[in-house]
């Protein structure tokens, strides 16, 4: 949620900037006229309450002096009246303002690359060499399907497509992946969490999925319940802080955690119809950080750095990019994306998105820290994958195949495979 009284009084420094994400500037001047006549309208009900303790007040009196206080019954009954009718109408303003700055991203950062598409976004660094491959390099649906150990055929029976099977050592290889990620993280110093894997509505409008992905139909709702399917752990780990005031002296506040991602993925229809970079349900592991707002793009580096860490132990070729002021997440104020190198298509996939969104989430979700003055603060939350397992899984599977059809495991991940360095059929 933007900060309302910035809107306030910087219209055209909002108009200009969130025109970089496809906002039309009429929309800022109607949540400025709507809110201007909810202030309006506060400024009558509160003379009215005047009038109203006023002659409150004078009846008191006149009872006191055993004088008729008619008159005076009168008018408060109407003055009453007229309040109630006030404070009703206004109630319908806040609503209406409340809805319109629900709508609003957030102000991109002055240094994330201007484009109304994902076209233009910015490579930072590319890290590692594409491997050369002797042999046409197979996609991973494919390795995995002739190992035995990806199984979309019989997941598609059982709950449609887009899902899958992870079979003997395909599962071993997911579960070591994910264990990894967590084991690394914890070294970095994250708190590991284990999540509730529903959440409820103020949840999802506290991290900003809400009230976009009820209307886009992007998640999975629980009918006849205030409830939600997570679509990734970054929900739970926020909201665990909401309605909060945090302790100056503990942030940063490092949080980590591994759980399903569920995601309906409404208007993808043609696209990653195959293998496991677009499922409806898949392992993530999530990474959150609470900071100060001074130190929280110092912070972004070294979220990003985190999640490239565990592509350097695989020894996958990434790049990492700043995405477009219209490509990033509704919540972000700038993103930057690690790619992974995935051979059979012969480009980059994402794999992780690093986002510093500011205070956007904190002012949602009512997460504050008191500074050193003594004054209340918003929080400024920051989340990452580290990583996407699914995609990780696909990456290792193409990256590391063999002529022969078998997969090499790469070297951090053999004591999690109980020594097993290659999968065979």
């Amino acid at each position: 949620m933007l900060d309302l009284k910035n809107i306030r009084n910087n219209p055209d420094f909002v108009k200009e900037r969130l025109g970089t994400r496809g906002i039309d500037p009429k929309e800022i001047d109607k949540l400025l006229d709507v809110d201007q006549k909810r202030r309006d309208l506060i400024v009558e009900s509160e003379n009215l309450k005047k009038t109203r303790n006023e002659v409150s007040d004078q009846i008191s009196l006149l009872k006191r002096q055993k004088e008729d206080a008619t008159d005076q019954i009168t008018e408060m009954r109407k003055v009453s009246g007229e309040i109630k009718e006030l404070d009703q109408q206004l109630q319908v303003l806040t609503d209406q303002v409340q809805d319109m700055a629900a709508h609003l991203p957030n102000i991109p950062n002055q240094d994330v690359p201007i484009s109304l598409t994902e076209e233009g976004s910015v490579e930072l660094r590319k890290v590692g060499k594409p491997r050369e491959f002797t042999f046409k390099p197979k996609p991973h649906w494919e390795i995995g399907e002739s190992l035995g150990i990806l199984d979309f055929e019989r997941a598609a029976k059982v709950s449609g497509s887009r899902f899958v099977y992870y079979v003997g050592l395909g599962a071993k290889l997911e579960r070591a992946v994910y264990n990894f990620f967590l084991d690394q993280n914890d070294k970095a110093g994250y708190t590991e969490m284990i999540t509730p894997y529903m959440v409820n509505d103020e949840s999802m409008f506290g991290t900003g999925q809400f009230p976009k992905f009820k209307e886009n139909h992007a998640g999975y709702e629980i009918q006849d319940s205030d409830l939600t399917l997570i679509p990734t752990a970054e929900v739970p780990l926020v909201n665990f802080h909401r309605n909060e005031i945090l302790d100056e002296d503990a942030l940063p506040i490092n949080e980590t955690a591994l759980s399903p991602a569920f995601r309906s993925e409404a208007g993808s229809a043609g696209r990653d119809t195959r293998g496991l970079i677009r499922m409806h349900q898949f392992n993530k592991v999530e990474m959150v950080k609470f900071t100060k707002p001074e130190d929280s793009w110092n912070e972004l580096e070294k979220l990003t750095n985190q999640a490239e860490s565990l592509l350097k132990l695989l020894k996958l070729p990434y790049h990492v990019i700043t995405l477009t002021t219209s490509d990033m997440s509704f919540t972000a104020a700038m993103t930057h994306d690690l790619e992974v190198w995935i051979p059979a298509q012969n480009m980059y996939r994402e794999i992780s998105s690093c986002s510093n969104c500011t205070d956007f989430q904190a002012r949602r979700a009512q997460i504050r820290y008191r500074d050193e003055n003594g004054k209340l603060q918003y929080v400024h939350t920051l989340n990452g994958s580290g990583l996407a397992v699914g995609r990780t899984v696909a990456a290792i599977l193409e990256n590391y195949q063999n002529e022969d059809g078998t997969v090499t495991i790469p070297e951090v991940l053999v004591p999690y495979m109980g020594g097993i360095t290659k999968i065979t059929k």
